[in-house]
């Protein structure tokens, strides 16, 4: 299969468009970290609306939920594309997957601060 690229801006962006939407609902459909973060972020937007929270905090929760996803998101691809390049182990490899997966921490940790600015405040 040959690969056509697209040159008209509105066929090209809507292509581009449905290959995102693919790739996101792939992510959510197969892949654990994911799902999870996922239903992380769907409840937070429930407590979002139970705590009546501000429209800043409303920015810095979906900042914190888009950070945390989109660099998950990367972390699969490294992970699969190391996968696809070395599929038994390899000390290298695993320094890589190692390395992706502490963006994931350090995301999820600034997230999780984030999380508690907001609503500790609420229980207090």
């Amino acid at each position: 299969m040959e690969f056509e690229k697209d040159n008209s801006f509105f066929t090209g962006r809507l292509k581009s468009i449905s290959f995102a939407l693919k790739g996101a609902y792939k992510l959510i459909t197969t892949e654990h970290s994911i799902m999870i973060q996922f239903s992380i972020a769907i409840l937070l937007v429930i407590a979002g609306f139970y705590f009546h929270i501000s429209r800043e905090e409303w920015m810095m929760q979906t900042l914190a939920v888009g950070l945390v996803l989109g660099i998950e998101s990367l972390n699969t691809a490294v992970e699969k594309i190391a996968d696809f390049i070395h599929p038994e182990f390899h000390d290298r490899i695993g320094f890589i997957k190692d390395i992706a997966a502490g963006a994931v921490m350090f995301a999820a940790m600034a997230a999780m601060a984030i999380g508690l600015l907001i609503y500790v405040p609420k229980f207090l």
